[in-house]
Formats: C-alpha cells, sequence, structure tokens
C-alpha cells in the first residue's frame, strides 16, 4: 500500500501509509427499505477563462456523470440544494440550468429520482420586504421547477427570514405555497449552523418553539407535504420531531452527525434520508442500506459507523464550508480530474484539514483507489508547499 508524509495540528510531518479500501458493491443488492437522497455538488470547470468569485463555470458532463453515479448505486439526487453550493457560488439562474440539465439526464436512467431546490435567492435579503414578495418569488421558482419535470424540495428562505415579524408571517407564507403545488413536496428546515442567516426560522430563535410553528405548518397542509428535512445536527430534537409528525409524513435526516442511528430507527420510527454526506461517502451509504433492506442491522452499523468521524470532520464548525470536503472526496476518488469549486470555495479549508480527512477517508475504507489518492493528495501538499 502506498505511504504519504502528512501535516498534523502539531505544525509536524507524519507518514501515513494507506489501508485497503472496503470492497463495496457497484449497484444495489436489493432495493432500500428507506427513502434516501443523496444532495450532489457540482462540477466547476477549471478551463473557463471567467472570475471565480464573481462568475460561475460548470463543467456540466462531470456534473452529470456524478448524479448518474448516485443514480447507479441506488439513491435519488437532491438537486441544487446548499451541497451545490446554492447560495455560497450557484445562483438561481444556474441552479434552475443544473435542474433541467439533471431531469433531463434521469430520462435515461431506469427508475432515476430527483427533487429539487426551489427557494427564494433571486430575491435580496431585506427587513423592506413584505411577506407577499417572498411568496411571489417562492412561486416563480416552485413554477420553474415543476415545469422542468422534478419534484419540490422547499428551501428555507434568507429573505423570509429577514422579514417576517414571527411565526404567522411563516404560517402565512409556507400556507399559501403548500395550496399551490402540484404533488407533496419535501420542506427544508436548515438549522444555522448550516447558514447564519436563517436563525430564528420559523419566528423563534429557540429550536424547540420553532418547531412547534413547522409542525402545526405541516399538520395544516399534511396531503402536501412528503417530508420534512431537518438540519439542525441534534438527534434529540430531530427524534421528537418525528414523532410528533403526522401520519404519512416522513422524516428525512440531514442530521450529518447522527445520521447512522437516526435512518436505524429505534424500533417504532425511523428517519429516511437527505444527506450531502452520502455525496462523500456513497458506496458506502448504499451497502450499507443494502444490509439494512436485508435485515442485518449489525452489517450496516459495521459499515457505516467508521463513516461518522469523516462525517463530523467535513460538517465541522464553520459547518457551511462542508462543501470544500465533500467535492475533496471527489477529487481524490476520481469523480473530477481537480480540486476547484464555485466560488473558489477550495479555499475555505485548511491544508491541516484536508490531510485529517485524507486519514479518516483511508479509516474508513472509502478511498476507492489508494495509489489515485495518493498521488492527488501529494497534488495538494505540493501547492501549499509541503514537498
Amino acid at each position: 500500500m502506498p505511504a504519504i508524509p502528512l501535516p498534523t495540528a502539531r505544525r509536524t510531518i507524519e507518514p501515513w501509509t494507506l489501508s485497503p479500501p472496503r470492497p463495496f458493491p457497484q449497484r444495489p443488492e436489493r432495493p432500500f427499505n428507506r427513502v434516501a437522497f443523496a444532495a450532489a455538488h457540482v462540477v466547476a470547470d477549471p478551463l473557463a477563462d471567467h472570475d471565480p468569485w464573481v462568475d460561475v463555470a460548470i463543467d456540466w458532463e462531470r456534473t452529470i456523470a456524478f448524479r448518474q453515479h448516485l443514480w447507479r448505486l441506488g439513491f435519488g439526487v437532491a438537486e441544487a440544494m446548499d451541497t451545490a453550493q446554492r447560495g455560497m457560488g450557484l445562483g438561481w439562474t444556474d441552479a434552475l440550468e443544473l435542474i433541467r440539465r439533471s431531469v433531463e439526464a434521469a430520462r435515461d436512467v431506469p427508475g432515476a429520482v430527483i427533487a429539487s431546490g426551489a427557494g427564494t435567492d433571486h430575491l435580496a435579503p431585506s427587513g423592506a420586504l413584505t411577506t407577499e414578495d417572498v411568496i411571489a418569488a417562492y412561486e416563480e421558482q416552485v413554477s420553474a421547477v415543476e415545469a422542468a419535470g422534478s419534484r419540490i424540495i422547499l428551501m428555507a428562505s434568507r429573505a423570509l427570514a429577514a422579514c417576517a415579524d414571527g411565526p404567522e408571517d411563516y404560517a402565512r407564507v409556507y400556507d399559501r405555497l403548500l395550496r399551490q403545488v402540484r404533488e407533496p413536496v419535501v420542506i427544508h428546515w436548515l438549522g444555522e449552523m448550516f447558514d447564519p442567516a436563517l436563525e430564528g426560522y420559523w419566528g423563534a430563535r429557540d429550536h424547540w418553539q420553532a418547531m412547534d410553528t413547522c409542525l402545526a405548518v405541516i399538520e395544516a397542509n399534511a396531503a402536501k407535504v412528503d417530508g420534512i428535512k431537518v438540519s439542525l445536527l441534534s438527534k434529540e430534537k430531530e427524534e421528537a420531531m418525528r414523532a410528533r409528525l403526522p401520519a404519512g409524513v416522513r422524516m428525512y435526516t440531514g442530521d450529518d452527525f447522527n445520521y447512522a442511528e437516526l435512518i436505524a430507527g429505534d424500533g417504532e420510527r425511523h428517519s429516511d434520508a437527505l444527506l450531502g454526506i452520502f455525496d462523500a461517502i456513497a458506496p458506502a451509504a448504499s451497502a450499507a442500506l443494502g444490509a439494512l433492506a436485508g435485515g442485518d442491522d449489525r452489517a450496516f452499523f459495521d459499515i457505516l459507523e467508521p463513516t461518522v468521524p469523516l462525517s463530523r470532520h467535513i460538517f465541522r464548525p464553520p459547518t457551511r464550508f462542508y462543501k470544500t470536503g465533500v467535492v475533496f472526496m471527489a477529487y481524490l476518488n476520481g469523480h473530477q480530474d481537480h480540486f476547484t469549486m464555485v466560488g473558489g470555495q477550495e479555499s475555505a479549508r485548511s491544508l491541516i484539514h484536508l490531510a485529517e480527512l485524507f486519514r479518516l477517508a483511508d479509516r474508513a475504507g472509502l478511498l476507492g483507489d489508494p495509489d489515485l489518492a495518493t498521488v492527488r493528495m501529494r497534488r495538494v501538499l505540493a501547492l501549499h508547499g509541503v514537498d
């Protein structure tokens, strides 16, 4: 097995010898007994002549190829979400183009599932806005996503967070929207650890009070809600909310810290999944979900538990920069030929962070080609002056 010198937080360079990768199946051995979406990243085009902090350049071929990789592994694709740098480099115009291209690609993949983010990110947040402005912005994006042929994930709105006076405004906006959608949607409650602009969402800084408002909206519109994706990184809060959902409404875990136990469930209830970390650990997650569907809980945890330290590292504060780790994993595993991101976000994490990510991915058996991963890690080290 190859070895590589890696920097540490102690400012030392220490050798690391890689382990053989785990032999995960390339396709599911059986249908999953959980609904599982992977929120997918976008691949930047490093050869485009543009200003990365201002303009967006996407490698469409590699971006769609990665979605085909996720579909082959049995996942639905959650498109144009925060994992795709929505609101951190990817604007609405490019997001809609991404959705259209992904929907078109899904038509050629039997059984492919896609659900896409509709929000208000083309509307600049401001306290001068009204809830009617927010509703109109949501309606514009919902209409466009439905016209593209995708299911809807109703994303949290920075504009609504900026102008809402309290829980009643959230109820008014969501009630109006949910009455109009063609098919049941997934509501996304994205916590402030992922996006500081969303602090106080649902009209309260206290998550337990906010939960009451969100549940009231869901209960009033249960026929139009497929599920709620909760991204609060709190097992306790997700389990409490899951127990209060109306019959038939799914809890989609967005907890990239505690996903294994939440998906497995407590014997009475379980969470389905809509996770950004599934982008980075897709082969392992697919194998684990297949084991769970086959009744082998031990194998499920044996596969997923080693991925949790990696996920906790990728999503460590500032959590909003987790996309850098997700894309780095794609680079190490050969899904793209470069470590370049939309918006120049490859610079959002330190070399020490990336080196530890490499170690944790290796420990989890997730570096599918250790030789390739080592060559690519050496390139990144060299760019940072570690030769």
